[in-house]
């Protein structure tokens, strides 16, 4: 599936933009204020209905505006698909209103049945920082691979994410004695069915990232490996922590406690990347990362994400540019960058090139 043109309104710094897209590879070029990354962030929106740069969706509208809008139109084997989003305030024109509405061709849908429609894989600067930062920026990673190719991980992660809310609150008050603990059973019973499925499909994707051959690496001599590092939510664990999590009011196991930590095999032992690896060492192992990414991503839905590849030339050296340079063309490919001479000319010649002011 390839993604022909976006409408935006009063998204961010577009007011009212449209931008149609070479079914191959578009080349985007401005200065660091011009939108770039907004136009990206849009089309990520898309596919995982949500943005991957806001701390809430509300932020991404227009200073002033009510709502905005984002529209993409996408062929897929011969078919036309129009993705909308409608994102607002929470109130139009006195009315209160849905913070998020999604249609499909016009009907309105979930965002469990619109999530995954337009598949896309981003590498995008943050994305250098997956190896040294925290675990929540590990956690976001999977869950935004995941929800693309699996319509029960994205049912199971909402769930479970109420469910947790609601267990919280509930060791709040039996923390000043306002509910008595066997109240907890049912959110125990039901963090645990739900915990185990997210685990297993995290694991199922470590496990991808693991077997994935990276013929550059094999060259450079280099072996990387990514573990899981899960918390089990289980009957006799959360019996264990029982004291622990009223006194904190929080639950302190389950996959909102996982990590993934890359590792690199030295001297034929795996030591932690972030610890004993260098710079370039850590940006090999993300780009590892996101070809495995892309290839799982096809392996799972039988078809080719888009690839958006926002600014990140800038942050590679040569070596590892040709890796990406290697990327493109592959598969439907959407790139930004602030210097058109950051891409070889070769790319320029069969690429269509959108230059924003």
């Amino acid at each position: 599936m390839t993604i022909s043109s976006l409408s935006l309104s009063n998204f961010r710094n577009h007011l009212k933009r449209k931008f149609t897209f070479s079914l191959n590879t578009t080349i985007i070029i401005g200065k660091n204020t011009s939108g770039k990354t907004n136009l990206i962030e849009a089309i990520y929106f898309l596919s995982i209905g949500k943005s991957n740069r806001a701390g809430q969706d509300v932020q991404v509208i227009t200073f002033g505006e009510e709502l905005a809008r984002i529209k993409g139109e996408l062929k897929a084997e011969g078919e036309n698909i129009v993705l909308e989003m409608v994102l607002t305030t929470g109130e139009v024109m006195g009315i209160k209103t849905p913070l998020k509405k999604f249609t499909v061709n016009d009907v309105s849908r979930r965002s469990l049945d619109f999530i995954g429609t337009l598949k896309s894989v981003l590498f995008w600067p943050e994305h250098m920082e997956l190896v040294t930062d925290s675990p929540s920026l590990r956690r976001h990673y999977l869950d935004s691979v995941l929800v693309q190719v699996d319509r029960e991980y994205r049912r199971t992660i909402l769930s479970y994410e109420r469910a947790l809310r609601q267990r919280n609150r509930l060791l709040e008050y039996i923390k000043e004695n306002k509910a008595h603990r066997h109240q907890l059973l049912f959110w125990d019973q039901l963090l645990i069915r739900q915990g185990n499925y997210i685990t297993k499909i995290r694991e199922e994707y470590i496990n991808f990232i693991n077997d994935f051959k990276l013929p550059q690496m094999e060259d450079l001599g280099v072996k990387y490996q990514v573990f899981y590092d899960k918390s089990i939510i289980s009957i006799t664990r959360l019996d264990q922590y029982r004291e622990a999590e009223i006194g904190a009011s929080v639950t302190l196991i389950g996959p909102q406690r996982d990590d993934m930590i890359f590792r690199i095999k030295k001297n034929e032992e795996y030591f932690d990347l972030s610890n004993y690896g260098s710079r370039g060492e850590q940006r090999l192992a993300v780009l590892w990362l996101k070809l495995a990414e892309l290839a799982f991503i096809e392996s799972k839905t039988s078809e080719e994400p888009v690839l958006l590849l926002d600014d990140i030339f800038s942050e590679l050296d040569h070596e590892h540019r040709e890796i990406i340079f290697g990327m493109i063309g592959n598969q439907q490919s959407i790139v930004t960058v602030t210097d058109r001479h950051l891409i070889p000319e070769r790319y320029y010649k069969e690429a269509k090139v959108i230059e924003l002011d």
